[in-house]
């Protein structure tokens, strides 16, 4: 692989810092790619060009991508589906009683309470980051919206309660990624190694208790504080010239019957897909599982087979099998007929072809990346820097810039446990602390940053303005990874 050097750094930055800069998310993630395409031709304006252009064309390529995006899509078929059959309706009345009242009494008060729920859903799903921030969006904005809370709030709690909870409950495609990566590093007890490095994986657990100090202490500044104040006062959940990223088809959704306004006509389809998630984990590995751990059931076997899973195949099928759940259920009640819900699953297909086609791009600029070598080019200058108590904080530092760079936590783990552990055996570093610096920074990196497949989740199923949730995001992410940096820095001397 050729060596760019500096140059491997510029495209990602130049298309994060103009996305951010000018709201144009698509047009800043095609000039990224497109300089990465250029760099790598040597200047050529039209090979680089062409390039690009089949680089877009070769995301399909990767089975795991096409499904992804599949989901990306088929997810607006069933948000269509649950509002078309009452359900959001009759969960939000069903909140309505629970609280005595969404509208009336303490105000204040309900939103704390809903802001909590929402939190502690994302907890509860730690199986799959985009099954997680989906339920929380979807389930949540409504309430949300009716009680004035912006949707760049629901988006940051969608979107902090996911990939911290999956990595630090570990019984996941999460987890059985990294044990594979320690495996390879001669640790033959992943789990344990992992379990150990868990008390000084930092930002995670900051990240969480972050959104709880904003939940109960109204911990609201920087862009996040004006976005709430809109809301409360002026009524707008979304700021002016906001573009969220599903359109208003999907989020101001007739039900068909009112009086079929059920809860369960939400809570079935979604619980179904949450299930769905390790279910087809475990079948899709268990042949893998078989042949290692023999016929007898075991929680080894279990967590073994979740780990041979494939992330992208469970989440396809948990949206396909929670649309025929929903089908199967609204038919049952008389709702509609099943050809009149194909095509109401069509048209959420169609309004969710611009996330598509972000996902199409972020998939595209991450790829390049690594034709770049950004990542390897990041993580060799670390080692410029020997002194042992610093390495657990380079280590964090870099694989921060590498997650918000390339949008990708797990790629970020590929590159930098190898070179985690390497450096901790050779300078005699605590290697628990250097593997959690690894684990700290890829989920910091990858919160942060706008190209992030996570965060684009979180700022669909939150009808939320993109740019919007990245910003107000930011701080509490910036506050969360400074203090976790310290703390290594810290550790690192004391470990040392």
């Amino acid at each position: 692989m050729h060596d760019f050097g500096f140059w491997s750094v510029i495209p990602p930055i130049l298309a994060i810092v103009l996305a951010i800069r000018t709201k144009q998310v698509y047009i800043s993630l095609l000039l990224g790619i497109w300089m990465s395409w250029l760099i790598i031709d040597g200047g050529n304006i039209f090979s680089g060009t062409y390039d690009a252009i089949m680089a877009l064309v070769d995301v399909f390529k990767d089975a795991g991508n096409t499904k992804t995006i599949m989901f990306s899509a088929l997810v607006g078929g069933l948000i269509i589906l649950i509002q078309k059959s009452g359900g959001v309706q009759g969960f939000v009345d069903f909140m309505d009683r629970k609280l005595g009242g969404l509208s009336n009494g303490n105000i204040d008060k309900n939103r704390t309470k809903i802001q909590f729920f929402a939190w502690l859903t994302g907890v509860i799903i730690f199986v799959e980051t985009s099954i997680s921030s989906l339920t929380v969006g979807t389930v949540f904005r409504p309430i949300f919206d009716k009680l004035k809370i912006s949707r760049e709030k629901l988006a940051y709690i969608a979107d902090s309660s996911s990939a911290p909870t999956s990595i630090l409950i570990p019984f996941n495609a999460w987890g059985a990624f990294i044990m594979g990566l320690l495996l390879a590093q001669g640790y033959d007890k992943g789990f344990i190694v992992l379990f150990k490095s868990m008390k000084y994986n930092f930002y995670p657990v900051l990240a969480l208790l972050l959104v709880l100090v904003v939940i109960f202490f109204k911990f609201d500044f920087g862009p996040m504080q004006k976005a709430e104040k809109r809301a409360h006062q002026e009524g707008k959940v979304l700021a002016d010239g906001a573009k969220p990223m599903i359109s208003k088809e999907l989020t101001h959704v007739e039900a068909v019957n009112s009086k079929k306004a059920k809860a369960y006509n939400m809570i079935l389809p979604l619980a179904t897909m949450v299930l769905m998630m390790p279910t087809t984990l475990i079948i899709d590995g268990w042949v893998k599982a078989t042949e290692k751990f023999g016929s007898q059931l075991s929680i080894d076997k279990i967590i073994f087979a979740i780990g041979k899973g494939s992330g992208s195949t469970a989440v396809l099928m948990a949206v396909l099998t929670a649309i025929f759940v929903a089908m199967i259920l609204y038919r049952i009640q008389g709702i509609a007929k099943i050809t009149g819900m194909f095509d109401w699953v069509l048209k959420g297909i169609s309004e969710m072809m611009p996330l598509a086609l972000l996902m199409m791009l972020a998939f595209a600029i991450s790829h390049v990346t690594k034709e770049l070598g950004t990542g390897n080019y990041v993580a060799g200058l670390s080692k410029d820097f020997v002194s042992p108590g610093l390495v657990p904080f380079i280590i964090f530092i870099v694989a921060a810039f590498i997650a918000f760079s390339t949008g990708t936590s797990w790629g970020t783990f590929a590159i930098m446990i190898p070179i985690a552990v390497q450096m901790a055996q050779q300078l005699d570093v605590n290697p628990y602390l250097t593997i959690a610096a690894v684990l700290s920074g890829g989920v910091f990196g990858d919160h942060s940053s706008p190209i992030s497949d996570t965060t684009i989740i979180s700022s669909m199923a939150s009808a939320s303005d993109h740019v919007d949730h990245v910003k107000t995001q930011l701080p509490y992410a910036l506050l969360a990874g400074s203090v976790s940096a310290l703390l290594f820095l810290i550790f690192g001397f004391i470990n040392a």
